[in-house]
């Protein structure tokens, strides 16, 4: 039964490392959106305060950084790197396959120096460079060992519910919202 019990405990901290991360990258976006065009602007498809995109680009840096220990710059490099390149295959994919859909495009931004195709540019990389070093250094160990901490009723009481309302507005936003403006 331990290691069930392990399982699903890391199962749920990933769950909600994921979404801290998506709500981080869009409380980002909302202050970032504030200075470039001189007010606040909702980001993201759904009505929730969350961008997925920083969550798996939270989740790749992990993948790739595990359980090892890296210094500060391999951390640092890592996720430049990681980011940049899950952004700008998103961006492109997007655009490409999704009848030119744009989440974000850094063609018209503020600070867009090393620009390509608005889909990735040098400030991009460096913030998510900064935030996956936060990420693997003070984030993924201060959630997990506040999971580790919980009794596994309370985790789960934090998570499923936080889990349905997330996972029921991406639909809505990414699946339901788009087959709506068809009418």
């Amino acid at each position: 039964m331990k290691d069930k019990e392990k399982t699903y405990r890391q199962i749920m901290t990933i769950f909600l490392l994921f979404f801290i991360c998506c709500f981080l990258g869009w409380v980002y976006e909302l202050f970032f959106y504030r200075i470039d065009t001189g007010e606040f602007i909702k980001r993201g498809q759904g009505f929730g305060p969350w961008l997925p995109i920083y969550g798996f680009g939270a989740m790749l840096i992990l993948l790739i950084t595990g359980k090892r220990n890296f210094s500060v710059i391999s951390v640092f490099l890592l996720s430049a790197l990681s980011s940049g390149v899950l952004e700008l295959v998103v961006g492109w994919a997007l655009f490409t396959f999704g009848n030119g859909l744009r989440l974000w495009d850094y063609n018209t931004e503020i600070l867009n120096f090393g620009n390509i195709g608005g889909y990735v540019c040098l400030r991009s990389i460096l913030m998510f460079a900064i935030m996956g070093t936060v990420l693997y250094f003070v984030i993924n160990p201060t959630i997990s060992s506040f999971t580790e901490k919980l009794k596994l009723k309370t985790l789960t009481a934090i998570t499923i519910p936080v889990a349905v309302i997330f996972l029921s507005d991406l639909a809505f936003g990414y699946l339901v919202k788009p087959m709506l403006s068809v009418f």
